[in-house]
């Protein structure tokens, strides 16, 4: 099982190119940054963990590309995930570009995981409404995909919709990086099936996962995918050795724990914790 470190980069956080050179000299597997482009004042949408402060770092994250594209060029091996891409509140021919650009530039270490998104007011301010926010989500996958594969690319949608377009470069890898879909627990197990390629389970609890996992597979086998292919990387690990060995024992491929967006002097002695695990499971 793979480990990765996950921190909301920010202009008062370590940054985001010096935490990456130091989850890489540690043996992380990957890094993963969130984003949101804004937060609403309205407050109208409720924070998805409860809370009833707005965590000050979602209105103060650097732009998602550039925090990865500043990783990138701090390392060499470490992969770079977004975690998640806000993709529908995204224009899809840009977004393909900056993740075929940042791909390129990292020599094919991109992990692009993506979600529907919470806030209601932040996805309406960019003109996707809420309601259809999967649909939108899925035609802006599909678009790219064609993006990244085909020399004329074009896509017709309700969306999304262009005749066919020139953009590079393509993406390193192929056909194209690894499309991993973030979803509230098992709802959204279908859409992990029908159009990504791994799944970003969020909420998930120890005992309720194996029944997720199982029927993920399930769903992969019956559209005719292996099961194996379609992996499971799991956000917000404990620093407990106990669960992260259920987690390996049901078939995680990944485990990312949470750096809070603080300074170096704060973020670097809990890589440290973390780190002593990944002689254990890498």
């Amino acid at each position: 099982m793979k480990l990765g470190i996950t921190m909301s980069p920010t202009e008062y956080s370590i940054r985001p190119d010096e935490l990456a050179r130091a989850c890489e000299e540690r043996g992380f597997e990957s890094i993963w940054f969130p984003e949101h482009s804004h937060i609403p004042v309205s407050r109208r949408s409720p924070v998805p963990t409860g809370a009833e402060e707005m965590p000050k770092e979602y209105a103060y994250t650097y732009d998602l590309f550039a925090a990865l594209t500043a990783a990138a060029g701090a390392t060499k091996t470490i992969k770079l995930g977004s975690g998640i891409c806000l993709a529908a509140q995204r224009d899809p021919i840009t977004m393909a570009k900056q993740v075929a650009s940042l791909d390129q530039l990292s020599n094919g270490r991109v992990l692009f995981g993506i979600g529907g998104g919470w806030n209601a007011e932040e996805m309406e301010n960019h003109g996707a409404p809420f309601a259809r926010r999967w649909k939108i989500l899925r035609e802006k996958i599909e678009a790219m995909k064609a993006i990244w594969t085909q020399k004329a690319a074009e896509y017709h949608g309700e969306f999304v919709n262009f005749d066919p377009i020139w953009s590079y470069p393509k993406p390193v890898q192929q056909p194209h990086p690894p499309v991993l879909l973030g979803t509230l627990f098992s709802g959204g197990l279908h859409r992990v099936i029908n159009y990504c390629d791994g799944w970003l389970p969020v909420g998930a609890t120890v005992q309720d996962l194996p029944v997720a996992i199982h029927e993920l597979r399930t769903q992969a086998e019956q559209a005719g995918r292996k099961a194996n292919e379609v992996p499971v990387s799991i956000f917000m690990a404990p620093d407990d050795e106990a669960v992260l060995r259920q987690y390996q024992d049901m078939g995680a491929h990944r485990a990312i724990f949470f750096v809070p967006p603080e300074s170096a002097a704060s973020a670097l002695p809990l890589l440290d914790t973390y780190a002593r695990f990944v002689p254990q499971f890498q």
